[in-house]
């Protein structure tokens, strides 16, 4: 006979205790190349160019570079594939979603004053989703070597063994949590039954392999809306400020199962299992930005712009639930298991500071028959900080992205040539990877290309974004990490209305 013990936590809790790690500051500092159609179909590379409204998200000073009123709406189309190899087992994810991706106007306001060098002034505000998070991925393989069962090890040694049954997951920090669930449900026992025992044994047998699933779904979005202004200098030299204000709603569901061959040798000796997360992040935060763009000559255009750290606040709350299927259940019974606590981590308020950015960027053009624009754009990751800053895990977690993470640097290349109303574009992007090792999260490349037409006070702009990178982070972040190496390939169309005035 099996004996099922079943953990769930839903419902309302607080707690002090800390749950972030790297990948939650990289989701808030890394941005998607969104916006208008335009703008995807030249890789984004519109620092030194202007006029357009998604270059306000580079440069501010593009907006004075608009002769008239301009308003614009995108609607946009992504497409997720990730293709998973776990122990050599290869499957595939797709996800697919629908939104409008940027919204917008600049209005232009020209100096009557015509013997004033400064010859007009602009303002704009634009919202674009910065970051689409909503995706898929699933991995499954056979692990010959390893369990989770370290992963609650790792929580449990060193927690003595009557914290564990003196409590309720309800008055645990995190970290005892864990522990709190790997014992509960038999997945862990202690050494001795000494209330004082800090050490613990598998209950999980050797000697086998371990089939696993990983399935893993996030959902929800990083928007930013920015106002802007920006004014011209002799029609020379084009100067802008924006002052942005974020907000995100995450969303990140995980499901992990483990099947073992391994012989039964004792009772309630592990099977299998089945480990559920949830996690629920929203916030909001502040950014500014300062930019410059100089026409050195009537062909050559120079841009550089300054963009500040976001300053987030943001609140998580955290479910989680625990299956396990033991075998015989004859033995000594150690006391009910959980029984349906129905427990919502709600972690206090907290604080991210992500990386400030600089771009440089030179573009030419011809005339009235093209152009091609380069930015070049340098992020320190490194500089990525949790706070308060006297926290001690935010202490040891600040240091460790100090440790892991790098400076790096993304390359932009844009081109567009006319035929009368008729506008083809294309584009290519190069981004490095945030991490020093350069797998955890591989550098991504991308292309682009799309075509636009003038129909006079109205234009209609479409585009086609590929970008494609690799990552191999653990399914856990401690004891168990063992994970896949994922390859996302992301296909976008995005359809722009735009109207002058």
């Amino acid at each position: 006979m099996k004996k099922y013990i079943f953990i769930f936590l839903t419902g309302l809790s607080f707690s002090a205790v800390q749950a972030q790690e790297i990948r939650d500051a990289l989701r808030y500092s890394q941005d998607n190349l969104n916006g208008t159609a335009r703008y995807r179909a030249m890789s984004g590379a519109f620092g030194a160019l202007g006029g357009d409204l998604s270059s306000l998200n580079v440069n501010p000073a593009g907006s004075a570079i608009f002769l008239n009123n301009q308003f614009g709406v995108t609607l946009n189309n992504v497409s997720n594939k990730n293709d998973s190899d776990y122990f050599g087992n290869k499957t595939t994810e797709k996800d697919n979603n629908f939104n409008i991706n940027q919204a917008g106007g600049v209005f232009v306001f020209n100096n009557q004053r015509t013997n004033s060098n400064w010859k007009k002034f602009s303002i704009g505000v634009n919202y674009e989703n910065a970051n689409n998070f909503n995706n898929s991925t699933y991995s499954a393989g056979t692990n010959t070597t390893n369990s989770i069962d370290g992963y609650f090890l790792s929580y449990a040694d060193g927690v003595p063994l009557q914290v564990l049954e003196d409590n309720s997951y309800r008055n645990l920090n995190n970290n005892d949590q864990q522990a709190y669930l790997g014992y509960n449900a038999y997945i862990i026992n202690p050494a001795s039954n000494d209330q004082n025992e800090t050490l613990y044994n598998s209950n999980v047998p050797g000697g086998g392999s371990f089939y696993q699933q990983n399935a893993e779904r996030s959902e929800g979005y990083n928007g930013k809306l920015s106002f802007n202004a920006a004014t011209s200098y002799k029609d020379k030299l084009f100067i802008g400020l924006n002052l942005n204000s974020h907000f995100t709603d995450y969303r990140r569901f995980s499901s992990f199962y483990e099947i073992n061959d391994a012989p039964l040798s004792t009772d309630y000796t592990i099977t299998d299992v089945r480990f559920d997360n949830e996690l629920y992040t929203y916030g909001s935060g502040f950014s500014f930005q300062l930019g410059a763009i100089a026409k050195v000559t009537n062909e050559l255009r120079a841009g550089l712009a300054y963009e500040s750290p976001t300053w987030y606040r943001l609140n998580d709350e955290f479910t989680q639930d625990l299956f396990t299927t033991t075998s015989s259940s004859t033995g000594p019974d150690r006391g009910n298991p959980l029984a349906d606590p129905k427990i919502t981590n709600v972690y206090d308020v907290y604080k991210l500071q992500t990386p400030s950015k600089v771009t440089g960027s030179l573009a030419y053009i011809f005339g009235k028959s093209g152009l091609i624009s380069v930015d070049y754009a340098i992020k320190d990751y490194s500089k990525t900080k949790f706070k308060p800053e006297n926290d001690a895990y935010y202490t040891s977690l600040n240091n460790s992205m100090g440790d892991l993470l790098d400076n790096t640097s993304e390359l932009r290349i844009g081109a567009e040539y006319k035929i009368k109303e008729l506008s083809l574009r294309a584009g290519y992007r190069y981004e490095q990877s945030p991490y020093k090792n350069e797998s955890t999260i591989g550098d991504l490349t991308g292309y682009s290309g799309g075509l636009g037409y003038n129909f006079g006070s109205t234009k209609v702009d479409l585009s086609y974004a590929y970008a494609e990178r690799s990552t191999q982070q653990g399914f856990f972040t401690q004891g168990f990490t063992d994970g896949a190496n994922i390859n996302n390939i992301s296909n976008n169309v995005s359809l722009t209305f735009l109207f002058e005035l």
